[in-house]
């Protein structure tokens, strides 16, 4: 398996037999990346720097966008096609498998309509736990996912204002004791500007790996 970061919470995963799964594709940071032969889609919530090239993406390569019951529904009326998932329970794919667990943030679609609520994403992937914790502020029920879920990489947002900052996060990481911790949400806007190397040696201090990966890099 191999992780893609595209920018801002945006992430392509491509698993072994070839499989590519996008969360979040805003893709702004990553002019050239030509998003092709993509399996799934999944979208933490409706704002547009998460929602990004969606639609777009679904309508011209098929893959379904799995969402929130509202904002799958808003997708699919823009001509996407979708899968509208609650939080709490699992899905299977022809990859693995993925549940919608609560962040703490609001969602709204481009038009302002109401987009459900947001989330996060735990997918099941060859034999590894990745938990996406889409646009939230730190909350308890990361002590839970980190204890059902037990997660291997996590991805958490780190760039304060909107979401967690580098303290919360470094927090968040040690409740969910994931061995790799990927920083997003950062640097992209001055509103959410921060010190990647700061959140990097905290993290590093807790004895966990920093995926600190550079834009379009792989882990």
């Amino acid at each position: 398996m191999k992780i893609h970061y595209l920018g801002h919470s945006a992430f392509e995963i491509i698993t072994e037999d070839s499989k590519k799964i996008l969360i979040d594709p805003f893709l702004v940071c990553v002019p050239n990346y030509k998003p092709e032969n993509i399996t799934d889609i999944f979208v933490t919530h409706g704002h547009g720097d998460h929602l990004g090239s969606s639609i777009d993406i679904s309508a011209k390569t098929g893959a379904p966008i799995t969402a929130v019951f509202e904002l799958a529904n808003y997708c699919a009326r823009k001509g996407a096609s979708t899968i509208d998932m609650g939080l709490g329970s699992w899905k299977d794919y022809s990859w693995g498998r993925a549940i919608l667990v609560p962040a703490f943030h609001s969602s709204s679609t481009p038009e302002g309509q109401y987009a459900g609520s947001p989330c996060g994403i735990i997918m099941e992937i060859e034999g590894k736990t990745i938990y996406h914790a889409g646009d939230t502020c730190l909350n308890s029920e990361m002590k839970v996912i980190g204890e059902v879920y037990q997660p291997d990489i996590v991805m958490l947002p780190i760039g304060g204002k909107y979401t967690m900052d580098i303290e919360h996060s470094v927090i968040a990481a040690k409740w969910l004791q994931a061995a790799v911790v990927i920083p997003m949400h950062y640097n992209t806007f001055d509103a959410i500007s921060t010190d990647v190397d700061d959140f990097k040696s905290q993290i590093r201090d807790l004895g966990k790996i920093p995926a600190v990966i550079p834009i379009d890099g792989e882990f």
